[in-house]
């Protein structure tokens, strides 16, 4: 069965011995199809409210900055920023090299470096050296900007929802049977069988629990930096 939208609903129609959709006939499912569509994107949505950083909404995202702004919205996306992943796009044009901007606190940003959006100075303008992570989710570069610099950084998405038939999740592939898992917890629901929704549930929590497992725990190495003489 393909990895997309309708394939996935098919699973579930499968596995309760219903007529699986075709291309024609999805968009206008109703009853029990329909919900079975719904079941799918909110066991997508459940996954990816599990864990703030899963690989698979990972972006790298290029800001383009204005001279003389120094606040910048989070992408309409973005579930968290990684303000540790700021670097400066080195331009030869602009006279600038690659180097990493230094994440400091809004308090930190407040007491040292505010001057910087008030005074609309050129003199008091150049190369931000600092980002900071303002409270209403917007990004403060530090000092202001004097020239269009690029600016890269790592932020992870939402996710997203799946809406025509032929839509493919950026959810791995291999483990599919997790989101189906989750949509027959919903389906169970739906049908009053309590019972084997909560067998459907625990075969998603566990599920989730492996995916944590293999992409978001990680055992962090120490290095010694003893000196031997």
């Amino acid at each position: 069965m393909a990895y997309n939208y309708i394939g996935l609903v098919n699973d579930v129609n499968r596995r309760l011995n219903e007529v699986e959709l075709t291309t024609a006939n999805f968009n206008t499912a109703v009853g029990f199809y329909s919900f079975a569509k719904d079941a799918v994107n909110a066991a997508i949505r459940h996954i990816n409210q599990e864990e703030f950083e899963w690989p698979w909404n990972h972006i790298e995202e290029t800001e383009v900055l204005e001279a003389g702004v120094v606040r910048y919205s989070y992408p309409y996306d973005a579930k968290t920023v990684n303000f540790n992943t700021f670097r400066l796009k080195g331009n030869t044009t602009l006279g600038v090299q690659t180097r990493k901007l230094k994440s400091i606190s809004y308090e930190e940003y407040l007491d040292k470096y505010v001057d910087y959006e008030y005074n609309s100075s050129s003199n008091n303008r150049g190369a931000p050296i600092h980002v900071v992570r303002s409270p209403n989710r917007e990004i403060i570069f530090s000092p202001s900007p004097d020239q269009e610099y690029e600016v890269v950084y790592d932020y992870y998405t939402l996710g997203y929802d799946l809406s025509k038939a032929t839509d493919v999740p950026n959810f791995p592939e291999p483990y599919r049977y997790v989101i189906i898992d989750g949509a027959m917890y919903y389906a169970y629901q739906f049908r009053g069988d309590m019972q084997a929704a909560s067998f459907a549930d625990e075969r998603f929590k566990q599920g989730i629990k492996n995916l944590r497992s293999l992409y978001i725990n990680r055992t962090d190495y120490v290095r010694d930096t003893r000196v031997h003489f």
